[in-house]
């Protein structure tokens, strides 16, 4: 880790910490290894032969059949050899996904907010231990993470915002990596596991995702998009990269060897490549870019893909269709077995031959939701809590004794497709009644019955959700139900009888789901409001709207047009908006907790609609902030939101925090905790600055802090304190520097061991009365009129400091002179790879370049030059 990056020492592991963690070879493990050696086992059983090794012998005692099952994700088992089956692929992006109970953190770009690459490095530390623990208990969950994603947030309205890092491609790459550490562990031979990289290239756009082309210029390519994948590769701490759905240029991100070949040549060991679900079908069926799946498994193989994600657990058409491309002359034997020994290695990484030489088979199902895991859970979304404006000085509210917690996200804790189920969960409800001692929570939804037209009687629910009709004779307490406005129209109905959400997940409807998920959402809809005040329920999972069974009273989601939809009437039994006002009116202060539920609006396979606010949660606000002036809007959320015409002037942020997301906000927001976070995306002051979603050109674009000409709402790099930290100075030493020659390497955020190093030194000073925890940024700024266009402004450096009040120190930052390096298409370099893709290269450009300092790229107060000369 560079000094450029340096964060306070972590805490030691304590008492909780996951047994089996720490990766050291024990005298047990080194007995192991000497007896496999003298045993005659086969080599690849061997722990302390290389890893080449191992692999070639297993490969060798692998028939052809079985050697082209094991390109599928579901690899058979080879009894005659005592190989297990296998696959690849498991889910860690925040914490372990899809397999029960498991510590949830922050989504990622709430780490990033942290700018804490060692935080970031001991969650994924304890991601790839309860993974190793779900294989405790079931064999067939893979060591290979599919994880981290590594795709720049170049635009906030992408549907999988919440999966990335930051808008700054090294960034991106910073966290990737340190998260990749945590994940890989520390052994010099075996990993806790082995991760892949998503979604390789060029992938942020979920609209026609497997049909879209991504644009890509080789100056978009090696300057905003290759960086942010590098790092982990380079760094030895990702085995692998999962391709992207979309094309690059037109052509399938799955079939462009060129791209791949490039990855690979950042390391000297072998990375696997798999494919993203489905996307081998797709060359056929919607990219059409190959005449039939013979073909398709052919140029997949010779693109450098080794593993086929296709048909879910069903590798009968892969193993037959690769089989074909073999017989008709598409594909080699020696195709094939490269790819195989990529899986063998992988598979050899993760100690799975190694028997009792594992370092890490002490793990087990104890090491899920330990007491350290919890601890870091908490810290993580601390940590990542940006307060955004404090305009009015509200905050901290370490005085306050009644708070109110109001709207739709007062005490509801929320997780994504990509996470986990939390053993426990705090909302900020609960917290806000932890730490002040009272609060009242109040949602913000309007309390309604229904009453069909059809038969004139309310729907009710019984008390677990099992039965909804339309038999109710009165608007009791059965037939009432909380409908909340997720914005465009979108509507979840929360049935007071059984608590619990209104689904079409099974016919007829229940009222028994317990929050909005799964693929295919079943808990939204959407109303039609007729002429004469009654309303029609478009149930948005299966597109059919809401009808009463003649007789029964039951309810269906199956009427398929709106002429044949039930009518209800509707009774507002209690105003929302009201019971905010008058919660608001009786506290010392209110939060208002508001933001996006991350299986509506945005997610997977959907683009968010727009970039605003949604206009009820802007109401919610109003209410509070008019019936009191201490008021906190408090926004959770999977990314940045365009608040145009909502005045608050007292603002935080979190990302969907996890288990311990009440706890992180009340800890900030009380001042028990000192704001740390700051962004890693910009917020945009209006939708036209954030750009063209399907342009991927954000120079071309003015798009991201990069190249920006006009000022957000949020800058890349904001957060306050409760204090104020002066800067008052920069100094570069020696401010002269020859630029390097022009390269095909991407620079890395910090200096490499090889490079010239620029170091400069930055005065800041604690001017007020609390601690701080100050995040000093370093920027480049080029010249005028240089020959190449060159972003606005590039983050160079940034150093977490902690400064006691009336403190001042010297914060020293270094970097390379190669980050301030543009594409040229114009350089050609000697014994350069021939392809397309190399023909230019990285150059620095000759010239008085800035360089500023400041808390966030638009407020830079103090400034020096740096004279880059020919080299």
């Amino acid at each position: 880790m560079s000094d450029t990056m340096t964060v306070p020492t972590p805490p030691p592991h304590g008492a909780g910490a996951p047994r089996g963690a720490s990766g050291r070879v024990g005298p047990a493990a080194a007995t192991a290894i000497a007896e496999d050696q003298a045993s005659g086992r086969p080599v690849f059983r061997q722990a302390g032969q290389p890893l080449a090794a191992r692999a070639r012998d297993l490969l060798d005692r692998l028939t052809p059949d079985e050697r082209v099952a094991m390109l599928h994700q579901a690899a058979p088992a080879v009894e005659r050899l005592g190989v297990s089956a296998w696959h690849t692929g498991c889910e860690a992006l925040h914490g372990v996904a899809w397999l029960g109970r498991a510590t949830v953190f922050p989504q990622s770009v709430g780490l990033a907010a942290t700018w804490d690459t060692d935080l970031v490095e001991r969650v994924g530390e304890v991601a790839a231990v309860e993974v190793r623990a779900k294989r405790a208990e079931n064999p067939m969950v893979s060591l290979n993470v599919w994880a981290p994603v590594v795709n720049t947030l170049r635009h906030p309205g992408w549907g999988r915002n919440e999966e990335g890092y930051s808008e700054d491609p090294h960034i991106t790459g910073v966290f990737g990596t340190a998260y990749s550490r945590g994940l890989r562990g520390d052994h010099p031979r075996v990993w806790r596991t082995v991760p892949a990289l998503k979604h390789f290239l060029a992938y942020n756009n979920e609209t026609d995702r497997s049909v879209t082309s991504s644009e890509m210029s080789l100056r978009t390519l090696h300057e905003e998009e290759l960086p942010a994948f590098r790092g982990a590769i380079e760094e030895g701490v990702a085995g692998g990269i999962m391709l992207a759905y979309n094309r690059v240029n037109g052509v399938p991100a799955h079939t462009q060897p060129e791209l791949v070949a490039e990855a690979r040549s950042w390391s000297d060991e072998s990375i696997a490549v798999v494919s993203d679900a489905g996307a081998p079908t797709f060359l056929v069926t919607t990219q059409r870019t190959q005449p039939d799946h013979v073909h398709a498994a052919a140029a997949l193989v010779t693109s450098g893909l080794d593993s086929f994600t296709d048909n879910d657990a069903n590798a009968a058409p892969t193993i037959g269709y690769v089989t074909e491309a073999l017989a008709a002359g598409l594909l080699t034997t020696a195709d094939v077995d490269q790819a195989v020994l990529r899986l063998l290695e992988l598979r050899i990484r993760t100690g799975e031959f190694d028997g009792d030489a594992d370092p890490y088979a002490g793990i087990g199902v104890d090491d899920i939701d330990a007491p350290g895991s919890r601890e870091l859970a908490r810290e993580a979304v601390a940590r990542s809590v940006v307060v955004l404006r404090n305009d009015a000085g509200v905050l901290p509210l370490s005085r306050a004794s009644r708070v109110a917690v109001v709207g739709p996200l007062a005490d509801l804790v929320l997780t994504d497709w990509y996470a986990g189920t939390p053993p426990y969960a705090v909302g900020i409800g609960a917290a806000a009644a932890e730490r002040f001692g009272e609060a009242e929570v109040v949602t913000g939804a309007d309390t309604i019955a229904l009453r069909a037209s059809s038969n004139g009687r309310y729907v009710v629910a019984n008390a677990d959700g099992s039965a909804v009709e339309a038999a109710g004779d009165a608007a009791a307490d059965d037939a009432l139900f909380d409908v909340t406005d997720w914005g465009d129209g979108i509507l979840t109905l929360r049935s007071h009888a059984s608590g619990r959400l209104l689904t079409g997940a099974k016919w007829p409807m229940r009222a028994d789901a317990t929050r909005v998920g799964e693929w295919v959402v079943q808990e939204s809809f959407r109303k039609h409001i007729h002429a004469d005040g009654t309303w029609s329920l478009l149930h948005l999972g299966s597109g059919r709207w809401l009808r009463v069974f003649r007789d029964s009273g039951l309810l269906a989601a199956e009427a398929v047009t709106l002429e044949a939809a039930e009518r209800f009437g509707v009774r507002v039994v209690r105003s929302g908006a009201t019971a905010v006002a008058e919660a608001a009116a009786r506290a010392d202060a209110v939060v208002v907790a508001v933001g996006n539920d991350p299986h509506l609006n945005g997610r997977e396979t959907e683009d968010r609609p727009h970039l605003r606010l949604p206009a009820a949660w802007a109401e919610v606000w109003r209410a509070a902030r008019e019936a009191n002036p201490r008021a906190v809007l408090t926004i959770v959320s999977s990314y940045p939101y365009v608040l145009d015409g909502v005045e608050a002037e007292t603002v935080v942020w979190s990302s969907h925090g996890g288990q311990e997301l009440g706890h992180g906000v009340i800890d900030v927001i009380s001042g028990d905790v000192e704001p740390s976070g700051r962004l890693s995306q910009s917020w945009p002051a209006t939708e036209a600055q954030a750009g063209d979603l399907f342009d991927y050109d954000t120079l071309r674009q003015g798009a991201t802090y990069r190249h920006q000409p006009d000022e957000p709402t949020f800058a890349f790099g904001h957060g306050l304190t409760y204090t104020t930290v002066a800067y008052e100075s920069v100094e570069i030493p020696d401010a002269a520097v020859p630029a390097p020659a022009p390269t095909h390497r991407h620079a890395g955020f910090a200096p490499r061991s090889d490079e010239s190093v620029v170091h400069a030194v930055v005065q800041v000073r604690n001017t007020g009365n609390r601690d701080a925890e100050e995040l000093v940024q370093l920027y480049a700024v080029p010249p005028a009129g240089l020959p190449l266009p060159a972003p606005r402004r590039v983050l160079v450096a940034y150093r977490r400091v902690r400064l006691a009040p009336g403190e001042s120190r010297d914060v020293e930052l270094s970097f390379s002179p190669a980050r301030l390096a543009v594409w040229d298409d114009a350089v050609r370099l000697p014994r350069a790879v021939d392809d397309w893709l190399h023909e230019g290269a990285l150059r620095v450009q000759p010239g008085t370049y800035t360089v500023a300092a400041g808390p966030s790229a638009w407020d830079l107060p103090v400034r020096t030059e740096l004279e880059v000369t020919a080299g």
